[in-house]
Parts: structure tokens; C-alpha cells; sequence
């Protein structure tokens, strides 16, 4: 039991302490391009020191740590890449001279890099580490299963598909091929386009988490609708 309660607290630890680092590097220097950084890296950084530490070298604890590493560098190299592109974080626009909002921020990507991290393949991620290992936990080693419940709850319901939805909709909710596309395209599970495109919503939503909050602010076509411009038609 010990043991367990040692363990979660020193990976809790290390990732707080990791996540203030950065902040003082974004609230000093204004410079916001380490924020997904730091939540990738932080998973590499975590894995491997909780194996060093324990000292155990079990094959199972080699091979995960080994997996959450590659995916942690795999999830890094595409952020990067991201944050190259834009040039900026746009979710810093409003929080840079705002130390309070900036605090407030960091501090929930700390908590939520402690709970855990593209949607589904995360998803499968945790939850395959969590019953892999579930045959030797015992005692408080079984709060690990927050990580899991914790990240699905997140990706569906708050920080991951809610988000990017909301975010495509300011863009391209009045483009056609885009609404064809949120038509056709699975939020979450992967499936060919022909197949998901013929589904009844309800299906959507039961089997395939297409919940009804993703599309809540999503505009629907009226009358007055160009369906080859994807824009509305202005009234005389």
C-alpha cells in the first residue's frame, strides 16, 4: 500500500514540478512555443524515471515504459511540427499579459498531465497499458485506473473532441466539403466514409460516440443556403 501511494505521488511530483518549469519560461520570456513540449516530453520524462527509480526491470515495466516513449515522441514530433506552422500559440492570444490567466492554465495542463494524454489511439493507449499491468496491482496501485477513466472522460467531453470541433466550425462551418465531411467522418472510430456517411444519427451517437454537444453550435442550412458555395445566399 505504501509502496502504491509512493509511486503516484513521485510521478505527480515530478510532473508538477516539470510543468512550473516551463511556466516560468512562457510567463518570463513570453514565449509559448514549449507548452506542448512540455506535456509530451513529460510523459518520456515520468516513464522512464518511475522504471530507474523502482529498479525492478521487469519485462512488462520494459516494454510499456518502452511503448509510452515511443508514442511520447511520436506525439511530440507532431506538435512541433504544428506549433512550427502556426508560428504562435492561438491559445496564448488572450492570457500572454495575463499572468493570472496564464497561472490558471498551466496549472490545469499539470493536473491533466498527471491524470494522464489523438483521440482513440490514446484512448487504447492508457487503457492497454492499465490491463496489461492490472495482473500484478494490488493495494493502491489500483488509482491507476483514473489515468484511463480520466483521459476518455477529457477527450470526449471537454479538452480533446469538444475543442477541435468548436474550432473547425468557427472555420469552415459554412464550407460545404466540410459539412459533407463532418457528415461522413467518424469523430472518433475510424470507419470508410461510405459507410459512416449512410449511418442513422442515433447510431452515430450510441455506437460511435458522435455525442450531440459536438455539433450544438454547428449552423444548420436554411433557405436562403448556397449548398455549392457553402455560404448563404444575401437577402435583397
Amino acid at each position: 500500500m505504501i509502496l502504491g501511494w509512493f509511486w503516484f505521488l513521485v510521478g505527480g511530483c515530478g510532473r508538477l514540478v516539470y510543468q512550473l518549469l516551463f511556466f516560468v519560461v512562457t510567463a518570463l520570456l513570453k514565449f509559448d512555443k514549449v507548452t506542448d513540449f512540455a506535456v509530451s516530453t513529460n510523459f518520456i520524462i515520468i516513464a522512464v524515471l518511475t522504471l530507474v527509480l523502482k529498479g525492478t526491470w521487469y519485462f512488462r515495466q520494459v516494454v510499456l515504459t518502452v511503448l509510452v516513449v515511443v508514442w511520447g515522441l511520436r506525439l511530440n514530433l507532431f506538435l512541433l511540427m504544428r506549433i512550427l506552422q502556426w508560428g504562435e500559440d492561438r491559445r496564448f492570444d488572450e492570457m500572454r499579459n495575463n499572468l493570472g490567466k496564464l497561472a490558471v492554465f498551466w496549472i490545469i495542463q499539470a493536473v491533466w498531465v498527471w491524470t494522464v494524454s489523438l483521440p482513440v489511439t490514446v484512448i487504447i493507449l492508457w487503457w492497454g497499458i492499465f490491463i496489461s499491468a492490472s495482473p500484478v496491482l494490488s493495494g493502491a496501485d489500483w488509482l491507476v485506473v483514473f489515468e484511463p477513466v480520466f483521459l476518455t472522460l477529457l477527450l470526449l467531453y471537454v479538452s480533446g473532441i469538444p475543442l477541435l470541433e468548436a474550432s473547425a466550425y468557427k472555420k469552415f462551418a459554412n464550407v460545404a466539403d466540410y459539412r459533407a465531411f463532418k457528415r461522413t467522418t467518424s469523430p472518433l472510430i475510424p470507419l470508410p466514409i461510405t459507410i459512416y456517411g449512410s449511418l442513422p444519427p442515433w447510431m452515430k451517437s450510441i455506437f460511435l460516440f458522435e455525442f450531440p454537444i459536438y455539433s450544438r453550435n454547428f449552423p444548420k442550412e436554411g433557405s436562403n443556403w448556397n449548398r455549392r458555395t457553402g455560404s448563404k445566399v444575401p437577402q435583397d
